[in-house]
């Protein structure tokens, strides 16, 4: 599995308009992720703070897993904000997946800003246990 992105870039081709009208450029983020591996596969831990499933999408294309979200951060109420770097977060980064690995079984679930992605070996591709017979 080979990282495929830079922590944060800014999307030049992507202006987006803030609430008062003016047009600003879009700067996504790397999210920060943790992968652990075992003989049955990989999980992927993805932190992406103030976003909810219906502003993730995470798709297989062409052997790379893609993983882009937006988070909506709300002023709290009786607040106003005076300075926001980054207001609408962009998350997005994309992971090459080797050969043994079966794409048709990832699994991701969100639960309290944190993604888990499981994504399982290949049977085939799984180590064992080979049995040595005296002759």
């Amino acid at each position: 599995m080979n990282e495929a992105m830079e922590l944060a870039s800014r999307d030049e081709s992507a202006p987006s308009r803030s609430n008062d009208g003016s047009t600003q450029r879009r700067i996504t983020l790397t999210p920060p992720v943790d992968i652990f591996e075992n003989s049955h596969g990989v999980t992927l831990w993805a932190d992406l703070p103030g976003v909810t499933t219906d502003r993730l999408d995470v798709k297989v294309h062409d052997g790379s897993l893609y993983i882009e979200a937006k988070a909506d951060v709300p002023t709290p109420a009786g607040l106003r904000l005076q300075h926001a770097e980054i207001r609408q977060p962009h998350f997005a980064r994309a992971f090459s997946l080797g050969v043994e690995f079966d794409a048709s079984r990832i699994v991701a679930n969100l639960k309290d800003g944190v993604l888990q992605v499981t994504i399982p070996r290949r049977d085939e591709a799984r180590p064992r246990k080979i049995e040595v017979r005296t002759a």
